[in-house]
């Protein structure tokens, strides 16, 4: 019997409240040995402290952000806490040509663009084990004032009623952030035994 390759590139959608350790996951998963292509962002937003540059996200400036949506380079965007956040395309169809997954980090509002373009991606929420501790992992990142934190506070409590959009729901338990990345190793290798493959066209 001749073996056969099931499907092509996955497109992988990691997503989830503000706090929930969807930056350690994907540094977790950097050290796996899936084939496996990391969307960067394109982003406004300001640079935090030990952020690099085209490795955490492409900074760029608004009016250069509003040229890439001109030019429709964006899989999707979106203005979330005054700041503009895109997925290249151009990522996406590389991975496409090496064979490699995309993975790409969006909030639920992006992941539910990309559901309404690309239904064949796989889904995946990443969530606190409650929202007392997503709170207090908010406080302790120091990154938002206090307003900000309320917001993100409020927005997850909302987010979290999203969760039919997802494929796939894991839980990060704080410290234990090798077990969530296990779970996601499982959930690719599920997915690329399918009978019926997922398709995604860019």
């Amino acid at each position: 019997m001749e073996s056969k390759k099931a499907g092509g590139s996955l497109l992988i959608v990691i997503s989830g409240p503000s706090g929930v350790g969807k930056d350690a996951l994907l540094h977790g998963m950097r050290k796996s040995s899936l084939p496996l292509h990391f969307v960067v962002t394109v982003t406004t937003r300001p640079r935090r402290q030990g952020e690099i540059d085209g490795g955490d996200y492409h900074f760029i400036s608004k009016s250069e952000f509003e040229q890439m949506i001109e030019r429709r380079e964006f899989l999707e965007w979106a203005n979330v806490y005054g700041n503009f956040y895109g997925v290249p395309k151009r990522e996406l169809q590389q991975a496409q040509v090496k064979e490699l997954d995309a993975v790409v980090k969006v909030d639920v509002q992006g992941a539910a663009t990309i559901k309404s373009i690309l239904p064949g991606a796989v889904f995946i929420f990443v969530a606190a084990p409650s929202m007392g501790e997503l709170k207090e992992r908010l406080k302790q990142r120091k990154t938002e004032s206090g307003v900000d934190l309320e917001l993100r506070t409020k927005a997850a409590e909302e987010e979290m009623s999203s969760l039919n959009l997802f494929d796939y729901v894991i839980i990060n338990y704080e410290g234990h952030v090798e077990r969530a990345v296990s779970q996601v190793e499982s959930i690719i290798t599920a997915e690329k035994c399918r009978v019926k493959a997922r398709s995604i066209e860019i």
